[in-house]
Formats: C-alpha cells, sequence, structure tokens
C-alpha cells in the first residue's frame, strides 16, 4: 500500500495532497499565485495533522515538474527532493501537460464512451508571454500527437488537424486560442481540480517504478530560463 506526497505549484493553482493507492486521501490548495513558496510547507504540514499521518510513513513523493511557471516550478521541485534526500524516498515527476490532458480522459470516461473518445484528440496548454503557450497533442490513449513544445497561437494553428479530428483544448491557456478559433471540431474545456489525476497518475509510476534521479533531475521548462521569467512581465 502505497502512501505518496504530491506537490503541484506548475500553474496558477498550487496544492499538495496525500493519497493512498492512487486514491485520494486529504489535499490542500492556493490560488494565490504569488504566494505558492509560502502556502507549500505549511500545507504539508497541516495534510499530516489533518490525516494523522507521519512524513516517515510516505513510500514516495511526486510532483508536477513542469512544464508551467519558472519560480512554481523551482519551488516545487526543490520541496519534493529536499523532502526525499531528507526521509530517504523516491521521486516521482510528472509531466504538467500529461497531467491535464489525462484528467479530460479520467472525467470523460465517466460520461462518453471509449469508442466516442477515440474520435478526440486532447491539447492541453499553458499560458505562456502573449500569445504563446506551451502545450501538446494526446489522443485518448495517451500516444503523443505533438510532442512538447512552444507554440505562439493563430486562428491557423491547429487547421492540419481539425480539419481531421476534433479536439479538446484545455489548461489556463486555452483562451487565448478560444478568442480567435472558430472551428466545429474545436472544443475548449475549462479544468478546475486535477489533484485526483496527480494521485492517479503518481501511483502508476510507483508500480512501474518510474523514479527519478534526485541528484540529476531538473524542472521542464521546455524553453530557456529568459524566457520563462520574461512571461511573467
Amino acid at each position: 500500500m502505497a502512501l505518496v506526497l504530491s506537490i503541484d505549484t506548475s500553474i496558477n493553482t498550487a496544492s499538495v495532497s496525500l493519497a493512498m493507492e492512487g486514491t485520494l486521501l486529504t489535499k490542500e490548495i492556493n490560488t494565490d499565485t504569488k504566494s505558492h513558496g509560502a502556502f507549500i510547507q505549511q500545507a504539508i504540514s497541516k495534510l499530516f495533522i489533518d490525516s494523522k499521518r507521519k512524513l516517515s510513513d510516505l513510500d514516495a513523493i511526486a510532483v508536477v515538474n513542469g512544464p508551467g511557471s519558472y519560480t512554481g516550478l523551482r519551488v516545487g521541485l526543490a520541496t519534493a527532493k529536499g523532502l526525499c534526500f531528507s526521509l530517504n524516498k523516491p521521486l516521482i515527476l510528472l509531466n504538467t501537460l500529461e497531467v491535464l490532458a489525462q484528467t479530460i480522459i479520467q472525467n470523460w470516461k465517466r460520461v462518453v464512451s471509449e469508442e466516442e473518445m477515440k474520435d478526440y484528440l486532447i491539447s492541453p496548454m499553458i499560458d505562456a508571454r502573449r500569445m504563446e503557450v506551451f502545450t501538446a497533442i494526446y489522443d485518448s490513449e495517451m500516444k503523443v500527437i505533438e510532442s512538447p513544445n512552444a507554440k505562439v497561437l493563430n486562428a491557423q494553428s491547429f487547421d492540419f488537424l481539425l480539419d481531421k479530428h476534433k479536439i479538446v483544448f484545455t489548461g489556463n491557456g486555452h483562451q487565448k486560442l478560444k478568442e480567435i478559433l472558430i472551428h466545429s471540431n474545436a472544443l475548449f474545456i475549462d479544468i478546475m481540480d486535477i489533484t485526483n489525476t496527480i494521485s492517479f497518475m503518481a501511483e502508476k509510476f510507483i508500480c512501474e517504478n518510474k523514479v527519478s534521479d534526485l541528484a540529476y533531475c531538473e524542472p521542464f521548462y521546455i524553453k530557456d530560463v529568459y524566457f520563462a521569467e520574461k512571461s511573467k512581465l
């Protein structure tokens, strides 16, 4: 039975959560982007007080490692690595875009048949500067159709796929595209909470022994740090 602490400070809403075998036990959420650093330690302490568990009970620590906010990614990974080193626990790194895409898939399984889901592609988007986003494209089985990349959006950005496929656009950057794209095959969906998906994916990674090297892992920025910092202006 794996007890996992998960940390996400990659985008606007930060979260820390505790899950047993992929099932969420408790969570803390912060919507003030500028206070993620101050939030994270207090929130972790509260999780363990509320759950009546100890840090030493953990089997692993997971962190959403990017792409996303440069500062947020540094805060999240530094906290996760510090805990892993001090507790001698394995570290699991999750990709923000994969988490967003998987959230759509998990939610849709409740209302859409597996056959219908095959008709859709999923494009999560993370806000960057101006009309730029960090994005990727996956099918309903999480096969990579387009690898994570930085894209400057225009009305024709996805024409090569939209003429043949329905695409679900989501994430905190999809509103930029929604304002300029009109296409019958484009669907725009807001995601409010990804903590259940983070717990689900972390457990899956543990079962598949997908742990990361503590000494060498770094945030997944996609672009150089210079551009990530400029995106906040």
